[in-house]
């Protein structure tokens, strides 16, 4: 599976590589640095008395990533980085630190992206596709394999469907 992964890493560094595309991804990256943006989202939709629920199911949300990706899974996996084991590979961002299986950024995303699409059903086309574009930005960076990324999003999608099945919500705004 790594010789796949790595496969599809080099096939993006050498056919999609640009100076273009290397800024609009590492700002993009950016977005997901820390989980930020989803608290971000999570805190401005509490403010809201209309979105108050959504929001605390997006802060739960984010708290299952937290514990269950960060502090359990990739920590249990503990899979070096692809860049760690092809260091030939010129990084356009700082490296980052940890491991590298389940990536944060999609996770963090997916989940962002799963619980508004199930509660505010206007934004889901712009929750997926910022979801997506942040974590195809992982792969591009060269910082995590596919596989991460992909392990990453279906555990978004999962933590993100959870907390909504948890946190019902009979009054979240479901027609957009």
């Amino acid at each position: 599976m790594t010789e796949i992964d790595f496969a599809v890493l080099d096939f993006i560094q050498e056919h999609m590589r640009c100076s273009f595309l290397d800024a609009v991804m590492s700002a993009l990256t950016h977005l997901g640095d820390g989980g930020i943006l989803a608290v971000v989202i999570a805190a401005a939709l509490m403010i809201s008395k209309k979105y108050r629920k959504v929001g605390f199911t997006l802060a739960f949300a984010i708290i299952l990533c937290f514990l269950f990706g960060n502090l359990l899974l990739k920590e249990l996996i503990a899979r070096p980085r692809p860049f760690i084991q092809h260091p030939d590979v010129r990084l356009i961002i700082p490296p980052p630190s940890g491991y590298s299986f389940p990536s944060g950024h999609s996770y963090y995303s997916f989940a962002i992206a799963s619980v508004l699409a199930k509660r505010i059903k206007k934004l889901a086309p712009y929750a997926f596709t910022l979801a997506a574009l942040i974590a195809f930005s992982r792969l591009y960076l060269y910082v995590h394999f596919p596989t991460d990324v992909i392990a990453g999003v279906l555990f978004g999608i999962i933590v993100g469907l959870v907390s909504c099945a948890v946190l019902k919500d009979e009054k979240a705004d479901t027609s957009g």
